[in-house]
């Protein structure tokens, strides 16, 4: 009995951490493009899916999903050939990075995460997976005292760099007399002008999120008719049982 007390207290506690580890910085919402149309949606997929590749795949695996998958977002073959096969000559191979565990280890502090779940493993009280990548990858700021040079305001004092420093630029964080951000000042320029990083960052936040479960989209359509039809059915039970004992009394 006592260890079972023991138990549900440790998880209590561990819950709890989980919860305040969520409810630090507040997320925003990240764009549902799933929405849009099914072109609109496979353009923003394939750009995501380019952004991972030239800006994660350096250092991140994605070891559950195979290159040949992307055919599912409109690609073909000989399109993911000529323009996402970095690091194999095979289509059929799973998206594994290049990087050295042990460099990775003395870089970084730590064996860069696989990112293949990252979309649902990051939900929280706080948000959703896709809100946390969404306001993560957009909250990197210069820090000299860190040793990438890089910090994060959802993920403070974190060991990786701001991998995609050359579309936003470099932006300092304004805060006010609480050390809340109230804004961001921009020391200087991306490649992409905010509305435009924010895209891009929306669209490999969708690809993220495809990748954690490619048949999610579908999954969701098609759960819509299911409902529908029980729905046209469950009338039409009913109409038959009432048709049936209208006579009984």
């Amino acid at each position: 009995m006592k260890k079972w007390i023991v138990g549900c207290v440790m998880a209590l506690g561990l819950a709890g951490g989980a919860l305040a580890a969520g409810a630090g910085f507040p997320l925003d919402k990240a764009p549902d493009l799933s929405k849009k149309s099914e072109k609109e949606y496979q353009a923003a997929l394939q750009n995501g899916a380019k952004l991972f590749v030239n800006y994660c795949l350096n250092c991140h695996s994605a070891a559950f999903m195979r290159f040949n998958r992307l055919k599912d977002i409109g690609l073909s073959e000989q399109q993911i050939k000529d323009n996402l096969l970095f690091t194999t000559d095979k289509v059929g191979e799973v998206m594994k990075s290049t990087i050295n565990p042990r460099q990775a280890k003395e870089w970084f502090g730590a064996n860069p995460p696989d990112l293949t779940l990252i979309a649902r493993s990051r939900a929280s009280a706080a948000g959703t997976g896709p809100d946390y990548l969404y306001t993560y990858m957009r909250t990197f700021y210069r820090d000299d005292t860190r040793p990438t040079g890089w910090n994060n305001m959802v993920f403070p004092n974190v060991g990786m760099p701001h991998a995609l420093y050359d579309l936003q630029g470099e932006r300092k964080p304004v805060l006010d007399e609480h050390h809340k951000l109230t804004g961001w000042e921009q020391v200087k320029p991306g490649k992409l002008s905010n509305e435009e990083y924010d895209k891009a960052i929306g669209d490999l936040v969708a690809y993220l999120q495809w990748m954690a479960e490619p048949v999610q989209h579908k999954r969701t359509q098609l759960g819509v008719w299911v409902l529908l039809f029980l729905g046209f059915f469950t009338f039409v039970a009913w109409r038959l049982n009432k048709a049936f004992w209208k006579d009984v009394k």
